[in-house]
Parts: C-alpha cells; sequence; structure tokens
C-alpha cells in the first residue's frame, strides 16, 4: 500500500544514535558502550521529565545535560571528550538503508518527512552531513510546540501541514514508545526493531515490525 506520507523519526531511526560514542570508543574507555547507552537513555528520559512538567528545554541542551551526567555517573570516561562527542552528535551517521529507501519513496510521489524531538538546528546538520536534504521533503521539529513526544499535538504537526488524515500517513521509528503514541494519534505505525527487543504497549500496537527500513 502507498501513503501520501511517509514520516520517518531522526535519532534510531535514520540516524545512528550511537556513532557519537563509537567514533570515540578507545578514548571513552572500557565502559564507551554502558556510557552511549546510558547518554541515550537520560537524553530521553529528560525530555520525558520536562514534558509531564511544562518545562520546556531543547533538545540539544538536554543531549549536553544528558552527556554531563554519564561523565559524573561513570567516571572512567575522560571528561576532557565533551566536546568531542557533542560535535560528533551533529554529524550521526545514517543507516546504510536510508538514503536509497528514502529516494524510493519520494520517486513514486509521497511526501518524505522528519518528526523529531531534536531542535531545528540539530536535524539540519544531521540531514546535511548524511546527503538527505535533496531527498526529505520537511523537518519537523518540535519547538514550536514546547514540548515532545508522545504529546498528540506533536504528531499533529505533519497531519496539519500536509492536510491529511492521520490513516494516510506511515509513520516509522525505532522506538517502541514513539510508535505507540503516533497509533494512539492515528497514524500507521511502523516499528524498527533493530535490536530485536520485545514488544511493549501491547494495547497500542504497530502495523508492521521489520528489522531495518530496507525491505519497507
Amino acid at each position: 500500500m502507498q501513503f501520501s506520507a511517509y514520516v520517518f523519526d531522526a535519532y534510531g531511526t535514520l540516524f545512528d544514535v550511537h556513532a557519537a560514542v563509537r567514533r570515540h570508543a578507545d578514548r571513552v574507555g572500557p565502559d564507551h558502550l554502558r556510557f552511549s547507552e546510558m547518554w541515550r537513555a537520560k537524553q530521553l528520559e529528560y525530555s520525558w521529565v520536562r514534558a509531564l512538567m511544562g518545562r520546556y528545554r531543547d533538545f540539544w541542551t538536554l543531549t549536553e545535560e544528558a552527556l554531563d551526567y554519564c561523565f559524573t555517573h561513570i567516571p572512567s570516561a575522560d571528561r576532557r571528550l565533551r566536546d568531542d562527542l557533542l560535535s560528533a552528535y551533529w554529524t550521526l551517521d545514517c543507516y546504510p538503508e536510508v538514503p536509497a529507501v528514502l529516494r524510493r519513496l519520494k520517486s513514486q510521489g509521497s511526501k518524505v518527512a522528519i518528526l523529531s524531538n531534536g531542535s531545528p538546528d540539530m536535524l539540519a546538520a544531521a540531514v546535511k552531513n548524511a546527503a538527505l536534504d535533496e531527498v526529505i521533503d520537511d523537518v519537523f521539529s518540535v519547538e514550536p510546540l514546547k514540548t515532545f513526544k508522545t504529546a498528540p499535538p506533536v504528531y499533529d504537526l505533519v497531519a496539519t501541514q500536509y492536510r491529511l488524515y492521520p490513516q494516510a500517513v506511515s509513520f516509522q521509528s525505532s522506538n517502541r514508545w514513539d510508535v505507540a503514541g503516533a497509533h494512539a494519534f492515528g497514524f500507521r505505525t511502523v516499528w524498527l526493531n533493530r535490536a530485536g527487543l520485545p514488544d511493549e504497549y501491547t494495547d497500542l500496537p504497530p502495523d508492521l515490525i521489520l528489522p531495518s527500513l530496507e525491505s519497507l
């Protein structure tokens, strides 16, 4: 089935969030995997807590705060790497199949867009670094709303801009909680279960589960 718009989460879906630490793994040290996982976990935790409190801070600030927490929690990592890790986050690698899949969807006449918690500058840098700027039609950031996913108004940014009913939008994310939020809003949802994780939020199931975007 072809949809009017294919909308993608950015971090973990199109862009590898662990690429920043992986580039400096030797310098981060033996705990580099735990460090990277904790950085991502805290980044998301801070967004959810801020959304619930109604005390917004942009996603880049939360990314910095999450990194500072990791340095405190894992003292084996050299804090002098802070600037290098933050710089690497602006140029995260995209997953190998991403460019070809997006081009194929665009060639069939569908809108191709990003919907992300990321701040506009972060997203613009990631898209440009991956040479996706000529493929992606629109990048929707939560910035105008001053909240984060899974708040329904975030998903409505796409429906309102494209003047589409939610069911005409296929939404892809590697984050199961994000898929649940998009399903609740009414999007057709695809969960990219790259890590082979067990399902959750079973009352809000994805319409499709894929190991990567390749077969989308």
